[in-house]
């Protein structure tokens, strides 16, 4: 039998002589768009802390907006609350506890978060109200007692049950709420990893209290921000200035959209501080960017009563 030489080179394959090439596989697409889909202002934080510093209310008789945070357990409304004063106060803060395990709702009750500015005693011009989270079963806070809260008729303190509403005759019942005690935005906050495995039930909830607060006398303008981003997409992770720029996280956005019946413009990603020791100028910024809007959506609701 002929053997090849080595020092000759190799005849070609039966695939080149054939033309049967192997193709090259196609690389996968890429997980960012080429230019952000919303514009923020990265590296200018300053502005809309500012903005925060100098809000005060309009209306004579209103001492702080009320911001009502409402959704599924393990969401992060708590750890929003303490995001948000951490931004303001320059430093990593845990005045709402939270549960690391995101387990069953860490909050059981009505409570109203304000956030010290300069010295003790001194509050900026908007406050918190966290309840407990919904669940798919029976377990978490009910729809009728969201409502209520709406209406301002639950008094801090108030320890919610899962099986039944708050009674009339409950001594945190409040009867007569002031322009104070109702909530003014409305905010529903959705962790961006669970977008696509919420269970129809859970979603149902959501859509009924967002027709709840619908039905009102006066219509209470309703937001969402999408938390843990970072932890949804890799892009996001490795750099959080992609968040306007992933593919799978403007998806996840549009299915909550789409789900919830919240305009796309009403929904803001954000990343919640979880494992950092000092604040980072990138996470304060996509923070600022929902506060202001809460703050602008509320000001005008309680401005046309």
């Amino acid at each position: 039998m002929f053997k090849w030489s080595k020092s000759e080179p190799r005849p070609p394959s039966s695939e080149t002589m054939f033309g049967w090439f192997k193709s090259e596989p196609s690389p996968p697409p890429p997980e960012t768009l080429n230019e952000e889909w919303r514009k923020i202002p990265w590296g200018h934080k300053e502005r809309d802390l500012q903005y925060v510093e100098d809000y005060q209310p309009h209306h004579k008789d209103l001492d702080q907006l009320r911001i009502l945070l409402y959704g599924p357990t393990g969401s992060g409304k708590s750890s929003f609350i303490n995001s948000v004063e951490s931004v303001l106060r320059g430093r990593i803060t845990a005045q709402a506890l939270s549960d690391a395990t995101f387990g069953n709702s860490f909050t059981r009750k009505y409570k109203t978060y304000k956030i010290q500015k300069g010295e003790p005693g001194t509050f900026y011009r908007f406050a918190f109200t966290d309840i407990m989270g919904l669940e798919q079963t029976d377990r978490g806070v009910g729809v009728e007692d969201i409502k209520v809260a709406m209406m301002g008729n639950i008094g801090d303190g108030y320890n919610f049950n899962p099986v039944s509403t708050i009674s009339k005759d409950d001594r945190r019942y409040n009867d007569n709420p002031t322009l104070n005690d109702k909530a003014h935005v409305l905010v529903c906050v959705v962790s961006a990893s669970k977008v696509d495995i919420l269970s129809d039930e859970t979603v149902k909830k959501m859509r009924d209290v967002r027709l709840g607060a619908s039905d009102m006398d006066k219509e209470i303008p309703q937001l969402a921000i999408l938390t843990n981003i970072d932890e949804a997409c890799p892009e996001v992770k490795r750099d959080l200035r992609n968040v306007y720029m992933s593919k799978s996280l403007m998806k996840k956005m549009e299915k909550l959209s789409t789900s919830l019946g919240i305009p796309l413009n009403c929904i803001f990603p954000v990343k919640n501080y979880h494992s950092e020791i000092d604040t980072d100028d990138d996470i304060d910024t996509l923070i600022l960017s929902a506060l202001r809007r809460m703050i602008d959506f509320g000001e005008d609701f309680v401005n046309n009563l």
